[in-house]
């Protein structure tokens, strides 16, 4: 700190509080660089809590994701995914599902194969690594468990109905109930946010257990909609595990959604009592980048903050994050004007079928970077050699169709992390 209590001074800034940020926060306290992160809340309260690697390739479903990145760089050798190493990948996926476990929420730790993992539809879709709240389900479906599923009276975005209907398919031995939340039993709409706070007392836990065991009947597991505590969900999973007397598993519902919002709050809580100076809910205005420093600039409430940093991390995102605009003359990187690789006219940017399995152009649209992660001018050298990206932000990856969003937020904030480290200590 220094000129007062509205300027800060650290070794790495980083842009975004996103997926993307959030990991690079992970990996530059690891290496113990001093780190200051800022941005707007994120897209992290829109997931539903899974890890995906990369879950399809070629238009094909994948088991085994290390397999599908073979197979990535030889058909995509310009993907984020595609010039990181096997190694880096799996390490990066190592440390930051360890550190979340750490932190608060336990996560499984990243395997061989995908899981196929349970959607508020109903439906599957395969993840590398997801909460261990989640596990049971994924576990119960495979091994054609009789199940219970379970919604809430006034819950919308999640159906207990729905979510049979389509999976009964593959998973035949389930039932389903309709339950009152306690003190919730008007029939008016009641949001997972509410009841998860609620069940981390144990006076509603308790009354809760009761109204499932009610409804149990012959099933010998429980699903239910992601309401399992904002803060600690195993602990209060567990005890709902305790009173009911058969083990229950969420399913994550419609966003925002819990999983995200947990992950979201933990960040927020957790890192400044690591020692990074977080500057939540605000958007960068601007940043300069000069021979010795990058400046950022913001404005709150109080006034103009500044941050002073020896290297920066952008990773703002794409079009819902803001970190890409979508403008009548094309798509714009919007905090320095990055030159972004799009299709080469508004009339490119989709295909005549909205369901076209290659998906659309505009999709892959993002900033191109060099083997250290910094982004490319419109000479085709890096902007500035203190300035890196990470994140969905990237070119040449679909990561809503190729199922690879937090692949490509976690391994390549874990690359552009680990060329930080490379310039601070050159310096």
């Amino acid at each position: 700190m220094g000129q007062g209590e509205r300027y800060y001074r650290t070794e790495l800034a980083i842009i975004g509080s996103g997926l993307a940020g959030f990991a690079a926060s992970v990996f530059a306290l690891a290496r113990g660089i001093a780190s200051a992160q800022v941005g707007n809340t994120g897209a992290v309260a829109y997931t539903t809590g899974y890890l995906d690697l990369l879950g399809s390739c070629r238009g094909l479903w994948l088991d085994d994701p290390w397999q599908g990145l073979e197979l990535l760089r030889e058909s995509e050798p310009r993907h984020p995914l595609s010039r990181i190493g096997r190694t880096a990948i799996q390490a990066a996926f190592d440390q930051f599902s360890g550190a979340l476990t750490e932190m608060g929420v336990g996560y499984t730790a990243p395997a061989e194969r995908n899981h196929l993992a349970l959607t508020p539809a109903g439906t599957v879709k395969p993840t590398l690594s997801v909460p261990q709240t989640m596990l049971p389900g994924i576990e119960a479906r495979k091994a054609g468990v009789r199940t219970l599923i379970i919604d809430i009276l006034g819950l919308q975005g999640f159906s207990a109905k729905e979510f049979v209907a389509n999976i009964r398919s593959s998973w035949p031995q389930l039932s389903t109930a309709k339950l009152s939340f306690p003190d919730m039993e008007s029939g008016g709409q009641v949001f997972p946010e509410v009841m998860a706070r609620a069940l981390e007392v144990s006076s509603h836990r308790e009354r809760f257990a009761e109204r499932i065991k009610a409804a149990l009947g012959d099933a010998r597991l429980v699903g239910m909609p992601a309401i399992m505590g904002i803060h600690h969900p195993d602990r209060v999973h567990a005890e709902l595990q305790r009173l009911v007397g058969v083990p229950l598993f969420e399913i994550p519902t419609m966003p925002p959604a819990v999983p995200g919002i947990r992950l979201r709050e933990m960040f927020e809580q957790g890192f400044p009592a690591k020692g990074l100076t977080l500057v939540p809910q605000q958007k960068v205005k601007r940043l300069v980048l000069e021979a010795g420093r990058a400046t950022l600039y913001l404005q709150d409430s109080f006034g103009e903050v500044m941050i002073e940093s020896k290297a920066a991390i952008l990773a703002s995102g794409r079009f819902l994050s803001g970190g890409l605009t979508a403008e009548r003359g094309g798509v714009r990187e919007a905090l320095l004007d990055i030159p972004v690789t799009q299709p080469e006219s508004r009339a490119d940017w989709y295909r005549q079928d909205y369901f076209d399995p290659l998906g659309h152009p505009v999709n892959r649209s993002g900033v191109e970077v060099d083997s250290s992660f910094r982004p490319l001018g419109p000479d085709g050298e890096p902007v500035n050699h203190r300035l890196f990206a990470a994140g969905i932000l990237l070119a040449h990856h679909d990561w809503v169709r190729q199922r690879c969003g937090a692949g490509v937020a976690i391994a390549s904030a874990h690359k552009a992390v680990e060329a930080v480290a490379d310039m601070l200590k050159e310096q």
